[in-house]
């Protein structure tokens, strides 16, 4: 289990690390594909309302998962990203 966490323009606190990791390790469990997960976190535009974003992507043998989510803050936005690679791994189940 691989996981790569990075945090542009800012640092995070070992909470945030934690917190993130924690979540994104229970996809690991889901899929025995999963090679690695790679996190970036980062602020958006000073005007925006939604501005704390979170991009995961899961490195898998011939295709990668990734997806985007913003939201108030980065716990909401990382468990807004880690919903919707679940329903994406639940798909490929089928």
């Amino acid at each position: 289990m691989d996981i790569t966490l990075q945090t542009l323009h800012f640092k995070a606190d070992k909470k945030l690390e934690t917190y993130v990791r924690d979540k994104v390790s229970k996809l690991f469990d889901q899929s025995h594909k999963i090679i690695r997960a790679e996190i970036s976190l980062f602020e958006g535009a000073s005007g925006e309302t939604n501005k704390c974003y979170c991009e995961i992507r899961l490195v898998i043998p011939g295709y990668d998962h990734f997806v985007k989510k913003n939201s108030v803050s980065y716990e909401q936005s990382v468990l807004d990203a880690i919903e919707a690679l679940q329903n994406i791994i639940e798909k490929e189940k089928r």
